[in-house]
């Protein structure tokens, strides 16, 4: 896609409050135009029609599903499902595992608490051992493989992690982890719709994220991979109509689970999601992932070389180019964290208080004037509140 071209589909797509500086991609980003008007028709043609057109709403389901599997290079559409969420995906993995006490499930020291607590929560009940890799070192990858053992059932680690940005090199775990016949579940929540993914490349079993961050969609609507070979070894813990075989014989008594992973979705889809996210998912393919890496790459740097021109102002994130997906964290050597950050509210920033500093996350279509103004507003309120304490 041309520069001019990219330039005037941005314009129209996010018409974002001019005095609105949105970067907070990495928590809930917004919806663009297309997703908007999707959901409109929605309602509208279920105010005057009802459920007239049900059969054209499963064709746009289909084609979400088409297209997540796209986005992550699944072999096939029947390894893709729709969760309401990350933490609901997490526990359908989690809990479908049959475990014996003593294993063992390997996770990072930075991981958000939807692949903490899910993890935990098996100690008591089955005896599970949880071992935490320490990912502050040189060599992140190396940590986790360290913590590898004979009882080892599944690593489970976020491709990118929320507080600090750094992203983990899923193609060297996965290679070592498959050698090992470990499990490995990524929670992708900050890579999908910001980077390439490759769940066959990278060997990957299992993978989720939520539609409402880099996907641009709404809450309540997640993507949920489970590689063919490995659906059959998870247990099911939910049950009902939507995840059977020969699903619209409703006189039918005997049943049993689909063959492919809607066996995970137990009812009725969140259909009002699922015509947003179609769209909003459509149009990141539409560029291109290649491309949305290298702008956010690029929207990530131009925010770095403006930051690192406050004396004040110290960058967490690794900046390592192989290290970088969308999210830059920094803190301040002399103010609070929490006081800039609501400093920063204040003049309509949204941002982030996260890995001990303040979390900016642009995407592919924020302006670079945005860019250079949240730091300008962002050296203001580092004078000021040095001011005040002074």
């Amino acid at each position: 896609m041309t520069s001019n071209t990219l330039n005037a589909l941005c314009r129209t797509e996010f018409p974002l409050e001019q005095d609105l500086i949105h970067l907070n991609h990495a928590a809930v980003g917004p919806w663009p135009m297309r997703a908007v008007n999707a959901v409109k028709r929605f309602a509208e043609e279920n105010m005057y029609q009802g459920s007239q057109n049900y059969l054209n709403w499963l064709k746009t389901e289909n084609q979400l599903r088409l297209r997540l599997r796209q986005l992550i290079n699944a072999a096939s559409v029947n390894e893709i499902a729709l969760s309401k969420n990350t933490s609901e995906a997490l526990s359908i993995v989690a809990y479908g595992i049959r475990w014996q006490s003593g294993d063992e499930v390997v996770i990072s020291n930075q991981e958000f608490p939807s692949n903490r607590i899910v993890w935990e929560s098996l100690q008591a009940k089955f005896g599970v051992i949880v071992k935490v890799a320490d990912l502050s070192n040189d060599d992140p990858e190396a940590a986790i493989i360290d913590c590898l053992s004979s009882r080892t059932r599944i690593v489970s680690v976020s491709s990118v992690q929320y507080g600090t940005g750094l992203k983990l090199d899923l193609n060297r775990l996965g290679n070592e982890i498959k050698s090992r016949d470990i499990l490995f579940c990524v929670d992708a929540i900050q890579s999908v719709g910001a980077t390439p993914l490759d769940v066959q490349r990278d060997q990957i079993d299992f993978l989720m994220a939520d539609g409402h961050k880099w996907m641009l969609g709404p809450e309540g609507l997640a993507l949920l991979y489970v590689k063919k070979e490995v659906q059959d070894r998870l247990e099911l813990n939910q049950y009902g109509w939507h995840m059977v075989k020969d699903r619209g014989n409703f006189d039918r008594h005997d049943w049993e689970p689909v063959d492919s992973a809607v066996r995970f979705e137990c009812g009725s889809p969140n259909m009002l999601a699922t015509h947003a996210l179609n769209e909003s998912v459509g149009l990141l393919l539409e560029i291109g992932m290649d491309q949305i890496e290298t702008l956010i790459k690029g929207k990530i740097r131009k925010l770095q070389e403006h930051l690192q021109a406050l004396k004040d102002i110290e960058i967490i994130t690794n900046l390592e180019d192989n290290r970088l997906a969308g999210i830059l964290t920094f803190r301040s050597r002399q103010i609070d964290s929490r006081l800039l950050f609501e400093e920063l509210q204040s003049h309509n920033i949204l941002c982030a208080a996260r890995g001990g500093g303040i979390r900016f996350s642009p995407h592919f279509y924020t302006p670079d004037e945005k860019l250079a103004a949240a730091c300008e507003k962002l050296a203001t309120a580092c004078e000021k509140q040095k001011s005040i304490s002074g």
